[in-house]
């Protein structure tokens, strides 16, 4: 029996007239449940209507039910009304105002880098890791003074999200990874808007992004891992320890607007390794638990299998499923580690706006978040 639908859910949107907080806006007015009914940003902006507040940078038309919506400051007073607030602020002030806003009691989905590493914070990609959910009334006992409903939830970095999705379902099928090399080839839409200069990008590539190769090799960890649990019944994520895995990351910027293709090697710990056939099966079978539950942004294909020597390619692949999954292509055998492939993400889908909703969508179904069931 399919799970009963929640009725409407308030949320807010936190940075709302920036690229990210634009994304939220048109899934959000999308949405089957979760109904936006706050708008945050700047001082600058607030008191304005967000049709006025907004350079709006998006393919479709400003969706109606927010043209007209005041915008307001990032401060938990005006959205003491929403069950769940989205953030897509930058990192600069995004970590005190999501503070404020989880010690006024609301529960933070967020975008921003400034709490994925945070040892009580889980740090979700929702098509893989929900068990990480299990951390959250660790975060709230722990909090001074104790929560009972506020915590804070982050997911990942855009080009790590695209890479774990594949490394986890080999390690569901084929047991502990030992290492992984992986070069990326990132969209600008990655460093926002308005982003790098022309001069630097077109007809050039650009072998550097600060911080994401640090990223991409820690926040690897602590998503693939799982949670220990000491004697005194105090929780840590284990950051993939009982089996280490190395993890190599060179990062590039490529003039596309959107999408990540990431090329990856893998090498197993198991001896001898699976085929390229049997992890091309394997990666075709895997499911997420977001499917599995019943989460209404979650893709039917976690993982799309390409059978073409030339694919997966950003223009062609990135929205496909509304660019909620992943797309893998060209597994083979790799002379130097086991088996290599490429990977192309949705960076301001599944990297971004998307992983935040999906892993709203999961705290509803887990019951992180209160709402009453459709009759």
């Amino acid at each position: 029996m399919p799970p009963l639908e929640p009725k409407e859910i308030k949320v807010g949107v936190l940075g709302a007239t920036g690229t990210v907080g634009q994304r939220f806006i048109l899934l959000l007015s999308q949405h089957p449940y979760f109904v936006i009914h706050g708008l945050g940003a700047s001082q600058r902006s607030a008191g304005k209507r967000y049709s006025q507040a907004v350079t709006w940078k998006q393919t479709s038309p400003i969706p109606g039910i927010v043209r007209e919506m005041v915008v307001t400051e990032c401060k938990p007073e005006f959205f003491k009304d929403c069950a769940v607030v989205f953030s897509g602020l930058d990192a600069d002030v995004a970590g005190d105002i999501e503070a404020e806003f989880r010690s006024a009691e609301l529960i933070v989905f967020s975008n921003a880098k400034n709490y994925r590493r945070d040892p009580l914070v889980p740090l979700i990609v929702p098509l893989i890791n929900a068990s990480h959910f299990a951390m959250v009334p660790h975060q709230r006992a722990l909090h001074s003074p104790p929560l009972k409903k506020g915590f804070i939830l982050t997911n990942a970095n855009c080009s790590t999200t695209g890479v774990v999705v594949p490394l986890a379902a080999l390690e569901k099928a084929f047991g502990p990874l030992e290492s992984c090399m992986i070069t990326t080839m990132q969209a600008i839409s990655g460093a926002g808007y308005p982003g790098i200069p022309s001069l630097d990008i077109l007809d050039n590539v650009v072998p550097y992004i600060s911080g994401e190769e640090e990223k991409i090799e820690w926040e690897t960890l602590k998503i693939l891992g799982g949670i220990a649990e000491d004697d005194n019944g105090q929780k840590a994520f284990d950051m993939h320890s009982r089996h280490p895995l190395r993890i190599s990351a060179s990062c590039n910027r490529v003039p596309v607007i959107e999408g990540h293709t990431e090329c990856v090697s893998v090498r197993f710990a198991r001896r001898p390794p699976p085929s390229p056939q049997q992890v091309r099966e394997a990666l075709a079978a895997y499911t997420s638990d977001a499917y599995a539950l019943g989460c209404p942004s979650a893709p039917r294909h976690t993982i799309f299998v390409h059978e073409e020597s030339d694919r997966p390619q950003p223009r062609l692949d990135r929205d496909y499923q509304m660019g909620a999954g992943v797309s893998i292509g060209r597994v083979r055998q790799c002379r130097v580690l086991d088996i290599k492939f490429v990977v192309l993400a949705n960076n301001v889908a599944i990297g971004a706006a998307t992983s935040s909703i999906l892993n709203a969508e999961l705290a509803v179904l887990k019951g992180y978040i209160p709402s009453v069931s459709a009759e």
